[in-house]
């Protein structure tokens, strides 16, 4: 847990999951060389002696009275067979949270910044087989353009698979959208275009890696940005 502060506003990074690694786990088909021979470059933020170092990282945001988290990361629980290193994660992360000071129901507002799996887990935790809202009181604002493209409707789910590889990959979302989106429904609003949060904070579009990739911009006396992979 680290905490820092920009101007008027309070930020706590709470970890989810960390490893120092070799990528290999993540990118399978990418050559160990491809990246060990520019460890100079990624030291020592992103490369340690045993490899790759990254972590899955919640971002809470203080300001204007609100309590804002930026992505949920990847959840515990979950079934992600095409990333095997974050399926059926076990972490402490809610512990954390809680010990970093914050209570899940008084949580006022929850960003997706687009709907990749590792960006909405723990949108949703597992009770009694069901999955709910892991902050039952937060709003949970969702890009249209992510929503429409990744839901039930949205080419993601719908379209006509040619190979095996994407029946694979549309089975993922199927899977990622049944378990830490749906779930959520009645707390979801949409946005478009530049959406103000509050005084101090805005969300814009970012639109390449996925549709609807958006930031968070905050500008609370010192500027931020936060969102994207």
């Amino acid at each position: 847990m680290d905490q820092i502060r920009l101007g008027a506003a309070a930020l706590t990074r709470v970890v989810e999951w960390q490893v120092d690694d070799l990528p290999k786990a993540v990118f399978p088909h990418t050559p160990a060389d491809a990246w060990s021979k520019h460890a100079d470059e990624f030291s020592p933020t992103y490369w340690a002696e045993s490899g790759w170092r990254i972590a899955l990282q919640i971002w809470v945001i203080e300001v204007d009275g609100l309590t804002v988290l930026v992505d949920t990361g990847a959840g515990n629980d979950k079934s992600r067979p095409r990333m095997a290193v974050l399926s059926g994660l076990q972490t402490e992360f809610l512990a954390s949270f809680r010990a970093a000071g914050f209570d899940p129901a008084e949580v006022d507002v929850v960003v997706n910044t687009h709907l990749h799996f590792d960006h909405v887990g723990w949108n949703t935790l597992c009770l009694n087989d069901s999955w709910v809202p892991t902050f039952p009181n937060a709003r949970y604002l969702v890009p249209e353009a992510d929503y429409r493209h990744f839901g039930p409707d949205g080419p993601a789910q719908s379209s006509t698979p040619r190979t095996e590889d994407e029946e694979s990959v549309q089975r993922h979302v199927r899977t990622v959208f049944d378990d830490s989106v749906s779930p959520v429904e009645p707390q979801i609003e949409l946005w478009s275009g530049d959406h103000q949060l509050s005084q101090s904070l805005w969300l814009r579009p970012a639109a390449g890696h996925t549709p609807g990739s958006s930031v968070v911009w905050l500008d609370a006396g010192k500027p931020a940005v936060f969102g994207l992979y």
